[in-house]
Parts: C-alpha cells; structure tokens; sequence
C-alpha cells in the first residue's frame, strides 16, 4: 500500500516514522520542507504540493493543526481532494471541528474516494511509541482497511460511526485534559503559597484516587517552573477548548469549568506562552 502523509509537526513526523519503520512506502509533503530530511533517510520520497500526493497514494494521511490548515491542504488546484480518485482513502487525523469534517467527507465522497476522520489522544512521546489512541468515524470499509496502517500508529482505535462523532469524542477527551492541568496547577500553587512543598501534593495526589500518568509526567515540570518543551503546544490545547465551547453551545450545554479554563488557556497564549508546552499555564495561575 503506498501511503501519502502531509503535516510533518510534533505529531506527524513521528507517526510517519513509525510508518516508514514498517515497510510502508510513504510519500509526503509539508509546508516547511526543513522536515523531510530526516525521513527522507528512511526512504520517504518527497511531493511538490498535497496534490501531488493524493495522485501517487492509495492512502492519504493528514496531520493539520487548525481547521484552517486542513482546508489550506485540502482545498483548491493542488490540494489534496484535487488529487484524489475513486477508491483512494484520506484518512484526516488533525483535532478539528465536526463541520470541517463533514465539508471533507462531501469533497472526498465527490471524488468517488473514502473518508475517515481519525483525531487522536496522545502527545509526542505517544506518537513516537504507536500507543496513540486513535478515535475514528466514516467510511467503515476504509477504517476496515486501513487497519494495518492505523495499528502501527496506536495501540487503541475506535470506531464510532458517522463522521462528527469522532471530533466530538477527541474535544470531550481534550476539555478534560485541559481543565485537570488546570487544576493541577492551581492545587500545585496554593500548597506553595501555603507554605508546603508542592512536590509532597504530587505525592499525595499519586497515592490517591486521581492518581494518573499526566499528573506524573507534567507534575515535576510545574514544580520546577523551567522550560515547557513543547510536547502539546499549549495554543492547540487553547484551540481545543474554544472548538469544545462551540460544539456544547450548538447542543445548548452549559460548559462553566472549561470556560474557566479556556479563560487561563487564553491568559496564557497572550503572556507568550503558546508555543510551550500546555503545563505552561501555570505560570498565569502563578502570577
């Protein structure tokens, strides 16, 4: 199965590798073409434009940050529906709204192709592992054949049926997430104005029924208030929770605690922080 990957971040470069490890040929493309280096030693070849790549793959793969990234790739002369022909797959794994990925699908389906969206829960150290939990919805025959590709990407795939629903399970996962960092660093903050070591909190939060790996993973680095070396960049995590306040007012659900995050996720992004990992928030709780 020849495969097309576009989007070479954090996220993409290392699941491309992952591909490129086993056996598959891989074309790609990306926007900063400082990225190919390194897969191109694997033995990925290079595409002039999304186009391009939709016509040389069975399998497209995209990893977009924004929904305006994917309709940047997606749409027009070269982008990928261009592309496309009937029984090529476009599997889209960006965290988008359910609306760009419906728009795909009626593009893609035009094109006599398969869709699925397949957002996923994990960061970068997941991606480079292939234990990312990846959520998907569309077209069951290319989920069904896709199997081989998506199982060395993630150690948990799920399919959920019709496409929206997996956009809607990956920002209800991602407004959890956000909000437990911020609460972890607010507790992490009023132990220290208390007078207590925090790391001693995160002893005790280890030992009880919140208990989790994020908490352990991002815990220290709060703590140490140092760098945040982006393994989620804490302006998409911002991007998250603003794509999740919009689905719940649409359904008419009040959302109060992701709105208070989203609040110090913005705070945030306007201190600078957006590139840094999304533990950076803490340093707006700490302010």
């Amino acid at each position: 199965m020849k495969i097309g990957f576009i989007g070479l971040g954090i996220m993409g470069s290392a699941m491309a590798v992952n591909l490129l490890k086993a056996g598959f040929q891989v074309t790609l493309w990306n926007r900063s073409p400082d990225k190919y280096a390194p897969l191109q030693v694997l033995g990925a070849t290079v595409a002039p434009s999304p186009r391009a790549v939709a016509e040389e793959s069975d399998l497209l793969i995209a990893m977009m940050a924004t929904p305006e990234a994917v309709r940047a790739v997606r749409d027009g002369d070269d982008g990928i529906v261009a592309g496309l022909s009937v029984g090529n797959g476009f599997i889209d794994m960006s965290t988008v709204d359910a609306e760009t990925s419906r728009e795909s699908q009626l593009l893609v389906h035009d094109k006599g192709a398969l869709f699925l969206e397949a957002p996923v829960a994990g960061s970068r150290k997941p991606a480079e592992d292939a234990t990312l939990t990846i959520m998907t919805a569309g077209d069951r025959e290319l989920y069904d054949s896709a199997l081989p590709v998506l199982e060395k990407l993630g150690k948990k795939l799920l399919y959920l049926g019709h496409v929206g629903k997996a956009s809607a399970m990956k920002l209800a996962n991602n407004l959890v997430m956000g909000g437990a960092l911020a609460a972890l660093c607010e507790g992490l903050a009023l132990a220290e104005k208390s007078g207590i070591d925090p790391s001693q909190l995160l002893e005790v939060l280890d030992s009880g029924a919140v208990a989790n790996p994020m908490f352990r993973l991002k815990g220290p680095q709060i703590v140490a208030n140092g760098t945040f070396s982006a393994a989620f960049p804490l302006k998409h995590m911002q991007k998250d929770l603003r794509l999740a306040l919009r689905l719940a007012e649409e359904s008419g659900l009040p959302l109060f605690a992701t709105a208070a995050s989203n609040e110090l996720f913005k705070a945030a992004m306007a201190a600078g922080c957006g590139d840094e990992d999304f533990a950076a928030v803490s340093r707006v709780i700490r302010k």
